[in-house]
Formats: structure tokens, sequence, C-alpha cells
């Protein structure tokens, strides 16, 4: 590790890493075995299925944002060790109750719980503000973007392999995983929140609406946050739609699009790991993130209007280079508040993100089936890439004020 992104504690910040890592392959490994889980639990076919899976994502995001702010109020006041330790356990109960649900009513209480213990990806965003210099801030949280990429990347791969041997041993897979890891951060990580500078917890944080207010009024922050909103309901289109616009315009079957969020995510580390790293010391935060702002404007208008596969494949990579933008902004927002805040602040972002991703997807696919349907006017499969493309033109002179 340079000198440039040194951490106090590097122990932590790999422990941290490790963590995050095991989220979003504990996501991933999902993706692969869906379809068969949900007719494990009385789906009568793939559509029916697909709309009970629906469900069960809105189920998860809509927990996030009700517990984000909530759990990182409570890591401000009783420090970031518990809060973040009895995430991880939580989330190793959640995966034994996927793995031994047999009904759909099951699989949602395990979603819930897992929405409940997204508190781990808040809490360890928390963490390494507090033992980050703020310097270094908007790198090492680039360091998180990797490295949920690279297990956005591992989690289909590992699920779909272990699947074979039986349906849940995914489940049972990431349960030890995150039981070894609570071992481990029993013995390795320290409290990074000195007691001085934490802060009452009130009975107002149990309000998500609440905690989101309450940073909106923090100075300078109601920009920030609201640009940061806008971009994440527009990039909401990807994990929407990517699937049923590739199979639509060009054919493709499950695994050419596997391959391509393969792809992508392989590119979003190198991106937030490497390139973001070294952007950010020769350009500064505000113009990596004018660069990556652009970046995903080109690449929705591009997909918007493609029927070429070769065409989709480079602009992957500029749409990977848009994926430095929400980092950035979290960094910028990170050192514009005090160490007692940094839970609050992280929390307010994350709920923000689960409106976005509960919100988003009911957006993109009205549109889609609007102008890709039977009884559509216009044949356009792209149009929700272009809606997103310009709700970021419209607020693209915003971004302009935060230079300030």
């Amino acid at each position: 590790m340079s000198s440039k992104t040194q951490t106090s504690n590097p122990a932590a910040l790999w422990f941290i890493l490790a963590t995050i890592l095991l989220d979003a392959v504990g996501i991933g490994i999902v993706f692969p075995i869906m379809p068969d889980l949900m007719l494990r639990v009385g789906a009568s076919s793939t559509a029916d299925g697909a709309f009970w899976g629906g469900i069960l994502m809105a189920s998860y995001a809509a927990m996030q944002f009700l517990f984000a702010p909530i759990i990182g109020g409570i890591s401000d006041s009783l420090g970031r060790r518990p809060v973040l330790l009895l995430a991880l356990v939580t989330l190793t109960i959640d995966y034994v109750v996927m793995a031994l649900a047999t009904t759909f009513w099951w699989l949602l209480v395990g979603r819930i719980l897992a929405g409940i213990a997204g508190a781990t990806y808040i809490t360890a965003t928390a963490y390494l503000a507090d033992i980050s210099k703020p310097e270094d801030r908007a790198a090492n949280f680039g360091l998180i973007g990797a490295t949920f990429g690279i297990g956005f990347v591992m989690g289909p791969a590992i699920g779909g392999f272990v699947a074979s041997f039986h349906l849940t041993a995914p489940f049972w897979l990431a349960a030890a995983f995150a039981g070894a890891n609570v071992v481990l951060g029993i013995f390795v990580l320290p409290e990074s929140l000195a007691p001085e500078k934490r802060r009452a917890f009130r009975r107002r944080d149990l309000n998500p609406f609440g905690s989101i207010l309450d940073a909106f009024r923090l100075p300078g922050l109601g920009l920030p946050l609201a640009l940061i909103f806008v971009f994440e309901f527009a990039n909401m289109v990807y994990p929407t739609l990517w699937a049923f616009w590739t199979r639509e315009v060009f054919g493709w079957g499950t695994a050419l699009i596997g391959l391509t969020l393969a792809a992508y995510g392989i590119a979003v580390a190198f991106t937030q790991g490497v390139i973001m790293r070294l952007l950010i010391p020769r350009l500064g935060e505000f113009r990596t993130l004018i660069f990556s702002v652009t970046c995903a404007t080109v690449a929705l208008i591009v997909f918007g209007f493609t029927t070429s596969v070769w065409v989709m494949f480079a602009v992957i990579l500029i749409a990977a280079l848009a994926d430095m933008a929400p980092p950035t902004m979290t960094a910028i927002m990170a050192n514009m508040v005090s160490e007692d805040r940094q839970g609050l602040l992280q929390g307010v972002i994350a709920s923000l993100g689960s409106v976005s991703a509960v919100i988003a997807p009911m957006v993109m696919t009205w549109i889609f089936q609007g102008f890709a349907g039977a009884d559509a006017s216009i044949y356009l499969p792209g149009a929700p890439f272009l809606f997103s493309a310009v709700l970021i033109l419209l607020i693209f002179p915003f971004f302009l004020r935060l230079k300030r």
C-alpha cells in the first residue's frame, strides 16, 4: 500500500475490505439459483418466480432505507466495532434461514434480515472514514467499490458451481464465510471511534426521514446528497434492465448476459481500485467527479441507441468509469462533516440509494414496456437508458457548483 493511501490500522482496513467482499459475494451468490429457488418455494413458472423475486428485492431495499440511518446513528453512539460484528452475526443467521426456507415467506424473512444487516456496508464505510486521513478518503472509498466489484464477479461464479452439488449449498457456504468473519473480527478489529468523539443516540435517530432531513440540514450537504440520489436513481437502469434489454436487442441467453455482467464487474473493480487512485491525485476530486459524470452521460446515450454488440462492449468500459462518481461524492461529503457524524452520513447515503432501488425498477420497467412492448408506437428498447441520460444532463450544471 502506498504512503498516499495508508490508514492508521492496515489490519483493520483489510478486515473491512474482506467484510465488503463477503457482502458482495453473498448478494451475487443468489443470482444463478434464483429461478430454481423460486420454484422450490412454490412459484408456478419462471415469470411467476420473477414477480416474487422482485418482491424479495424490494423488501431488501425497503429495509435498507428504514434501518440504514438508524444503524449509522447507533454506530456514532456506541462505536463501529459492536455494530459491525452484530451485523455479521445477523448475516450468518440470514444465510441459514435462506438455506432452510421451503416457503416464500421464510425467504422474505431472510431478505428482511439481510436488509437490516446491510449495516455491514454502512458501518464499514464509516469505519474506513474514521481510520483514513481526509485526503485519502476518496481513494479508500474507491477501494470499497473495487472490492464490491470483485465480489460481484465472484458471487455468481461461486453460486453456480456450488449449487451443482445442492441448491442450498451456496447459502451454507456464505453462512460459513460470514461466521468465520465474525470470529476473525473479534480478534483483529479494534474500535475506530474514540469515546470522546461519539454523540448521544436520540429518539429522532429512529426515524429514517428525520435522519435524512438532519443530514440535508448540515451545512453544504443538501446539494451533494440530492445529486448522489438522482445519479444513483439513473444508474439503477443497469441492474434493472440489463438482462431484458440485451435479450430484446441482441437475443442473448443467460450465459452471455452473465458474461457481460462479469465484464462490467471487473471493469468497475479496476476503475475504482486502480484508475481512481491514479486520477484523484492528478486531477483532484472535483475534476474526477465531472469526468465520471460525463462518462455516465455518454455511456447511457450510446446504450440508448446502439444495436451493435461491439459498440456495447466498448461502452461498458466507459460506463465503468462513471462508477467513480458515487465514491468521489461520498468522499467530498465525508470531508464536510465531523467524525461523530460519519455514521449518520453513510447511513443517509445508503438510505437514499435504497429509495432509488425501490422506485427506479418500477419506473424503468414501465418505460421499457412502453417502448419495447407489442403495443409500442415507437420501438426503442433503449429508451430507459436515454431517460437516465436526460436525468443526468438536467443535474449536470449543479455538479459544477460543487467546485466551491
